[in-house]
């Protein structure tokens, strides 16, 4: 798998309570709170494209390809 070059920040909004205990399961897991956010985001991805996901590819490239196979 490649290592994705650019960042795009987002941002979420959940309650303190939930955030507090994943925070501190992350840390329990010792990663980050991004890092399991973007596992969790290219995970939805893969499952929703039903093919494994590859940084460099786009929204029109991977959409596009698979409109074109009459998706």
């Amino acid at each position: 798998m490649g290592v994705e070059q650019r960042t795009a920040r987002l941002t979420v909004l959940i309650d303190p309570d939930k955030k507090a205990l994943f925070e501190e399961l992350c840390a329990r897991d010792d990663q980050t709170p991004s890092q399991v956010v973007r596992r969790l985001i290219r995970d939805y991805i893969e499952q929703k494209l039903g093919q494994p996901w590859t940084p460099g590819q786009t929204a029109a490239t991977v959409l596009g390809r698979r409109r074109g196979r009459g998706g």
